[in-house]
């Protein structure tokens, strides 16, 4: 417990200053005795009835559009606007371009994928490659013991949010999902700006 202090002459001067230049927050008499409510015992109101819509036994399932889920991988790439020349664009989502080099992030973990995939992208622009190919896999269907829903393949779903992030989001053009002779949807196109 602190112990209080007697203000200083020039303190008590500041104080008063302070304190006649502010205006009350609830107006005069805000604390009067005549405010002072005394506790009574209240009897809680039972809660309204829901509001169900009508049904019908044996009527199937409505589904309600109201949800707000991320939007699939696959949807997120593809929406994304086009920063790239689009007849390019359109040879390498046919797997027409071959990639300069690539890298495989198989059976590494989010922390050690992290750094290897800054580390690539980075010496690959400065290497003046344009198109590079990033292979994460499709993962593996873990075991789902919990109330909440698992995705499948962690780096799959991690790799394009990294690719946007400093310090590789300025190095990069355009993300796409690999054509199938590629690796598919266990893979991404990564287009590289010039450097």
């Amino acid at each position: 417990m602190s112990r209080r202090r007697t203000l200083r002459p020039d303190e008590e001067e500041l104080w008063q200053t302070v304190a006649r230049s502010t205006n009350p927050l609830h107006g005069p008499g805000f604390h009067a005795k005549s405010d002072v409510v005394t506790p009574t015992t209240v009897i809680p109101s039972p809660p309204a009835p829901l509001a169900l819509s009508p049904f019908t036994l044996g009527e199937g399932v409505r589904t309600s559009t109201a949800h707000s889920l991320a939007p699939i991988l696959r949807e997120s790439l593809a929406t994304a606007p086009l920063r790239m020349d689009a007849k390019a664009f359109g040879r390498m989502t046919r797997g027409k371009l071959s990639p300069e080099a690539r890298i495989d992030l198989h059976g590494l973990t989010l922390a050690e994928a992290h750094p290897e995939l800054i580390r690539f992208i980075l010496n690959a622009q400065s290497a003046g490659l344009r198109l590079v190919l990033v292979i994460t896999g499709k993962g593996k269907r873990g075991e789902d013991t919990g109330p909440i829903p698992q995705r499948m393949g962690a780096l799959r779903h991690q790799v394009p949010q990294w690719l946007r992030l400093p310090p590789l989001g300025q190095a990069i053009l355009q993300v796409a999902e690999a054509h199938l002779k590629h690796g598919g949807s266990g893979a991404y196109y990564v287009y590289l700006r010039r450097g």
